[in-house]
């Protein structure tokens, strides 16, 4: 490409519309309204109770009520690690913490969501029939994969594809690439469904491709997440796409101050092209993912690109979560029968986490992998805060002699979030993982590798609302070339790395220490 050609699309990716101001937004909308709605709320309870009932009898009952909750919440069905919270919550501040307990227990702002999710999982579960043939040929080479694949299977999760290619693309510019090169070639319809689209270069090279794409009759829907709202997208941008005839829409948009939508986000990225092939990674549509803005370091993603036949499985994906708002369920098959068999040695079992199905398959997934392990486990995550559960299944992998190691943020994004993540790093040190910081910046890849033959790369973070309560999408890749690609990728990365040890943690700032340590208790809140 020219140099006269980058400088006429630099000037083409123009910005449509105008941002909107962060700071109001995110005080109004979601959860930051809610708590301070409930803590106004309790101010005032506090003070009409102190002066029209007593003290000690307002004491009473506060703590009385508070009991009672803490006994409900131990006896619900639920991740222990969340349960620790709300009781700590609970008995700190039960005026605030107990309506703000069943505000996010009834989860009011979903309840049409998910039984219409639950309705279309229903009705479209003939798209995702039992494999059996694939499962069986994988069984010969690795009867541990093929036991997680019937599982995925078994509990809606995803199905396991032969004939199908995966292109490792080991950073969000490689990715950028591919992804524009794609669209170029689309004849027939483009979906797209991520979790953040904000104007910019990025942004605007792809969108005056799908503009041009649906003026030549090519179908182009998009679908983003609500929150894209709170700084990054005016509330009406749906509308401007339309008239571009682009069919777009939000996924949950918040609500001021009355909304739980903060919980349960769509946390997906996918892009799926004609039936031939589809993206997933950690790239987001944002021009941070490509280094085009500087936030914090350099900014290092990772992303797949799968075609073949495991395209249905993002191509189903993305329309089961379109008809969330459809009046009437489409027929799906059109879409899903454009994908076509390619030649590829391996299998590619795309997959996708509900956090509506009391299923936690991202996280099974990962431990699995994890406790089939036996030469190493190789991972990249931006955030580390996890449950117990996961904590042991790494370092019982390291103790058992498997090469646990983990690549992290050097830089982070969310400094409270940083904060927790480091608080783990001490115990699973001195449980034999190794942890690296990536020095030039901030790495936001989701990536699992494992023997030579088992990959994920994927949208789910190490942490408790990717692992449970939003919804995730991923590719777990069974040999094949892209699972060699994603280790080497590993590897020339962990060059730009810092091993941590156990006396960093110890001498790491007093601030920060004190920050993780009060912090961590109310991690699935965060």
């Amino acid at each position: 490409m020219t140099e006269e050609r980058k400088q006429r699309l630099d000037e083409e990716a123009v910005l449509l519309l105008n941002k909107g101001k962060k700071g109001l937004l995110r005080l109004i909308f979601g959860r930051t309204g809610v708590v301070i709605a409930l803590l106004a709320a309790q101010a005032g309870l506090l003070f009409w109770g102190f002066f029209r009932l007593g003290k000690y009898m307002f004491y009473s009952g506060s703590m009385l009520l508070a009991l009672a909750v803490v006994l409900v919440v131990i006896n619900k069905p639920a991740n222990p690690y969340a349960k620790i919270t709300w009781i700590v919550l609970i008995m700190l501040a039960p005026v605030f913490a107990v309506p703000f307990y069943f505000f996010v227990d009834k989860d009011l702002g979903h309840r049409l969501a998910r039984r219409r999710l639950e309705e279309i999982g229903r009705r479209t579960a003939c798209y995702a029939p039992p494999r059996p043939r694939e499962v069986g040929r994988l069984e010969a080479r690795s009867p541990g994969l093929a036991g997680l694949a019937r599982y995925m299977e078994r509990m809606g999760g995803g199905s396991l594809f032969e004939n199908s290619g995966a292109k490792y693309l080991p950073s969000g510019e490689a990715a950028f690439d591919e992804m524009l090169r794609r669209l170029e070639q689309a004849r027939e319809f483009i979906f797209l469904e991520f979790f953040i689209v904000e104007e910019g270069y990025m942004w605007g090279r792809i969108l005056s491709i799908l503009e041009r794409k649906a003026r030549e009759g090519v179908e182009v829907r998009v679908l983003y997440d609500g929150t894209c709202i709170a700084g990054r997208l005016p509330y009406r941008y749906p509308q401007q796409l339309e008239r571009l005839g682009i069919r777009c829409r939000m996924y949950a948009p918040l609500r001021p101050l009355v909304s739980t939508h903060y919980n349960n986000r769509d946390h997906r990225k996918i892009m799926v092209i004609d039936g031939q092939c589809a993206f997933t990674g950690g790239v987001n549509l944002s021009d941070e993912y490509i280094n085009r803005r500087v936030l914090h370091g350099h900014w290092k993603d990772t992303a797949v690109c799968i075609t073949g036949e495991a395209v249905r499985g993002f191509t189903l994906m993305f329309l089961q979560m379109w008809a969330v708002d459809e009046p009437q369920l489409e027929d799906f098959s059109r879409y899903l029968d454009a994908s076509r068999p390619v030649e590829a040695p391996g299998w590619v079992l795309p997959y996708g986490d509900s956090p509506f199905d009391r299923e936690n398959i991202g996280e099974m997934v990962y431990m699995d992998i994890l406790n089939r392990a036996a030469r190493y486990v190789h991972i990249t995550t931006p955030y580390l805060i996890i449950d117990h559960e996961m904590v042991v299944a790494l370092m019982f992998a390291a103790k058992r002699g498997v090469d646990v190691k983990l690549i992290v943020p050097g830089q982070p994004d969310k400094r409270s979030v940083f904060a927790v993540t480091r608080s783990y790093y001490k115990e699973l040190i001195e449980g034999g993982v190794k942890i690296y910081e990536y020095t030039p910046g901030f790495i936001h890849a989701k990536t699992f590798v494992s023997d030579g033959d088992t990959a994920v790369v994927g949208s789910i973070n190490l942490d408790y609302r990717s692992l449970y309560l939003h919804f995730e999408c991923a590719a777990l890749l069974c040999g094949g070339p892209a699972v060699g690609e994603v280790e080497a990728d590993f590897q020339a990365t962990l060059a730009k790395c810092r091993r941590l040890t156990a006396e960093d943690c110890r001498r790491d700032r007093l601030d920060r220490r004190l920050i993780g340590w009060i912090l961590r208790p109310f991690a699935p809140l965060m």
